[in-house]
């Protein structure tokens, strides 16, 4: 492992240790546990991460499965089988695009999406990364802007299809990078760069406003086991909230 690898593992350890699982659920029935996922914690393990969510709920419930990925950067609502039937009920809704998934996107530039669809095959890179490519897999992304601020926009990103960085490389595609995503040409958010009068205490380096790309997964809507309609909206982290107020204040 890497320095800057084990000291991401480090991190997420310290963060998965101070988390509850019942403090993140925002639904729950007998088949489905809906949570809003933190971000910089891991959904699955990978081979940088051991720490994830999936482990931190089976501690709760051991035959959990997650339905679906959210990037580890995302925050927002993953939906969380308790049993192998729901799980295989809510798989199928995903594989058939029956499942409504929307995104809250901080983007850099302004832009005025109406409706705006982008139909653009994705292809996996070998790097952990992704681009556009007629060999890759068919993707297609609806996008509304939401808000406009002084140099970015809050956007409204309705995934079809859920192939991985699908919202990020298709933004990147409008010249809208997600602010903070720099894989995709997103740029760190500094306060200084919109607030005036702006001031450094002495002898300290400016950190970014929000340490990771500003993704956050809204809304989720399916259908359970009893045929009912299951829509779990996520209210924004911290950091994303205090993104938004920062735009909001300074947007002149």
């Amino acid at each position: 492992m890497q320095p800057n690898q084990a000291k991401d593992s480090i991190l997420s350890m310290a963060k998965l240790s101070k988390l509850k699982f019942e403090d993140l659920v925002l639904f729950e029935d007998d088949d489905y546990v809906l949570i809003n996922k933190p971000p910089f914690i891991s959904t699955l393990e990978d081979r940088n991460t051991p720490e994830n969510l999936l482990a931190l709920a089976k501690e709760s419930i051991p035959d959990a499965q997650v339905c679906h990925r959210l990037d580890k950067d995302t925050s927002g609502v993953l939906a969380i089988a308790k049993n192998p039937e729901a799980y295989r009920h809510l798989s199928m809704q995903f594989e058939h695009r029956q499942v409504s998934k929307m995104y809250h996107a901080v983007v850099d530039g302004l832009h005025q999406f109406q409706n705006q669809c982008v139909d653009a095959s994705i292809l996996k890179q070998n790097d952990g990364t992704v681009r556009i490519s007629r060999e890759g897999k068919d993707a297609q992304t609806w996008f509304t802007s939401q808000e406009s601020f002084k140099m970015h926009t809050l956007v409204e990103c309705r995934p079809v299809t859920g192939r991985m960085h699908q919202i990020r490389i298709h933004l990147s595609m409008l010249k809208a990078p997600i602010t903070g995503d720099e894989t995709y040409g997103g740029k760190i958010f500094f306060l200084s760069s919109i607030k005036r009068g702006f001031k450094l205490e002495k002898n300290t380096e400016e950190q970014p406003l929000i340490k990771r790309m500003a993704l956050h997964a809204f809304s989720l809507e399916f259908l359970n086991l009893k045929g009912e309609i299951v829509k779990i909206k996520a209210p924004y982290p911290k950091d994303f909230q205090a993104l938004l107020k920062q735009l909001g204040e300074n947007k002149r």
